[in-house]
């Protein structure tokens, strides 16, 4: 095997490893934006991206790209719609980062409830006393609701409920009941009721043309009051506006967002100047494990591809019987 792999943004040295092994050249983007990705594709066999995603340009600018791999479970930053169009497979890894992302889920939750950051910020201005002057609450006992039933929503309410007693419902309109009812978690059909009674709110749901904006400002406020919202999955299922008006005005004890509509999250953005609203880069899946996990799936599968070998993790399975080399490289 020869070629060159191009990687939009940089990987685990694990996932490096493979691509030399197989006999692939690794080369860095010089820069991840889609100019100059298409300027310096043209003559990969494979590309490798993150969540700067693959445009249809740069995908057009590499005749000989036989694979693109994303590395990662979201690939709304890649236009799947042209890879289907040439017959470019595109590869993901759906499982590698699930205890990373349900880990800093919960996390989030334990933030708000007892107020970590806020705790920090007294004790080194000095007031200790800040201890008497606000309420710290369990997870133990309260209700999460988690928006969307795939892996990391599952995982989150496997930890939920088997860590810490929480009383854990799930909405979601593509899980069976039986699945909910397996992880010990209710199932229930009626968001807006659902909303009434959750102490937390966590979004693990796949952002499409009906979810967007779900989280406008009729779903927060019609929240339990003093709940909280906690989104790992993708910002732009919250509308942003809605979500600082319901934490400023007290209705919600406090917000985590670890994704954006976009990113990098723009400097200035009105989310940097909302205290009760806790951010973070994009880092739930972002551990070590994580990482090392991702980077060695997507190259696995790269591989695979380029060997004439069908991956385990096809964004489009049916591309795969007419994509566009199918020879071994």
């Amino acid at each position: 095997m020869s070629g060159l792999c191009l990687l939009v943004q940089p990987i685990h040295p694990g996932g490096i490893r493979i691509l030399e092994q197989a006999g692939l050249t690794v080369r860095q983007a010089s820069a991840a934006t889609m100019d100059v990705v298409a300027r310096e594709v043209t003559d990969a066999v494979a590309a490798i991206t993150r969540n700067a995603g693959f445009d249809g340009a740069a995908m057009a600018a590499a005749p000989r790209l036989r694979v693109l791999g994303n590395h990662g479970t979201g690939y709304d930053p890649v236009d799947v719609a042209y890879a289907r169009k040439i017959g470019l497979p595109i590869v993901y890894t759906p499982t590698a980062n699930v205890q990373s992302v349900a880990e800093h889920a919960i996390s989030q939750m334990m933030a708000i409830m007892k107020r970590v950051r806020e705790c920090d910020r007294a004790v080194r201005a000095g007031d200790f006393d800040y201890r008497y002057a606000r309420d710290f609450h369990e997870l133990s006992g309260k209700t999460l609701l988690i928006f969307g039933f795939g892996k990391i929503g599952r995982r989150t309410a496997e930890i939920a409920q088997l860590a810490f007693g929480m009383r854990v419902l799930v909405y979601s309109p593509s899980a069976e009941d039986a699945e909910i009812r397996a992880v010990g978690a209710v199932p229930v059909g009626d968001l807006a009721a659902a909303l009434t009674q959750a102490d937390i709110v966590s979004l693990h749901q796949r952002l499409t043309a009906q979810t967007r904006g779900m989280f406008d400002r009729e779903r927060l406020f019609a929240m339990k009051k003093g709940a909280a919202l906690v989104n790992t999955a993708r910002g732009a299922l919250v509308v942003a506006e809605a979500l600082i008006e319901a934490v400023e005005s007290g209705h919600l004890r406090g917000a985590a967002m670890d994704v954006f509509e976009t990113e990098p999250l723009p400097a200035g953005h009105p989310y940097t100047a909302c205290d009760g609203i806790l951010l973070s880069p994009h880092t739930g899946g972002a551990t070590e494990e994580a990482l090392e996990r991702t980077a060695v799936e997507t190259a696995r599968q790269v591989v695979d591809v380029l060997a004439g070998r069908r991956p385990a993790h096809l964004v489009d399975p049916d591309v795969w019987a007419h994509r566009r080399v199918a020879a071994p490289v």
